[in-house]
């Protein structure tokens, strides 16, 4: 099992993603990895064994002052590339993803057949590659998200950045937990609430147990923050 960590706001979201991570780690990770938005664009950091070595190597290759960013922490099985958040193709999409989606090698099958050249054909860029296809037809991330939901199977939880929806960061759930956290100005996301054990957010919303799937959109816009839960058909379960 990972950890897996997202943050918009005012504040770095680097700082916040890496402090988060460090909550949600457990011992027998050995890998982690964060994306940002910055500037109509994504960044990723490269994979490392451990916090001070992720903290090290961004000292050595920044990454861009950015407001919104996602975080995975987990044990270094499977593709060597799959360590931290994963982009698509097109570096327009960065996901992190909590769990094994059960069809993932059917999955990586049919974008092969569709032309894609996968790297390294695990849950990660699979997922990415299938929300990057999702976004070309919905443009707009709930129904895009939606999208790739009805396509997984299986228990999982995940965050994503778009590269053309700034301040936003989108999550979805099925099976496995997932938390929202909102302030003044900002919103947490992560797949345990003791994330924020050091300073928690003034309002919480858990979606572990919820029954079917839920997809979050979190949306900073100036001071303010805005938050939609929907379900598997759009339906409003939260604005």
């Amino acid at each position: 099992m990972c950890g897996i960590v997202g943050y918009t706001g005012v504040q770095s979201a680097l700082d916040v993603v890496l402090a988060q991570l460090g909550r949600v780690r457990a011992p027998e990770h050995d890998a982690c990895g964060v994306a940002v938005l910055a500037d109509g664009g994504l960044a990723c950091s490269p994979a490392a064994e451990s916090l001070p070595a992720l903290t090290t190597a961004l000292r050595g290759r920044p990454l861009p002052t950015a407001g919104s960013g996602i975080g995975l922490s987990r044990r270094a099985e499977g593709p060597p590339g799959e360590a931290g958040p994963q982009l698509d193709e097109a570096g327009r999409v960065a996901v992190a993803v909590l769990g094994e989606p059960s069809n993932g090698p059917a999955l990586a099958a049919e974008l092969t057949e569709r032309g894609h050249a996968l790297r390294t054909g695990g849950v990660g860029e699979v997922v990415a590659r299938l929300l990057a296809e999702a976004f070309s037809s919905a443009y707009e991330p709930a129904e895009a998200t939606r999208q790739l939901c009805r396509a997984l199977e299986g228990d999982f939880a995940l965050l994503a950045l778009h590269a053309d929806a700034p301040d936003t960061v989108v999550a979805a759930r099925r099976g496995l937990p997932l938390a929202v956290g909102l302030d003044a100005g900002e919103a947490l996301l992560a797949s345990d609430e003791s994330a924020w054990a050091a300073r928690p957010p003034r309002e919480v919303i858990s979606l572990a147990g919820t029954p079917g799937e839920q997809v979050v959109v979190v949306r900073r816009e100036w001071d303010d923050v805005r938050c939609e839960v929907t379900d598997a058909e759009g339906g409003v379960l939260r604005a």
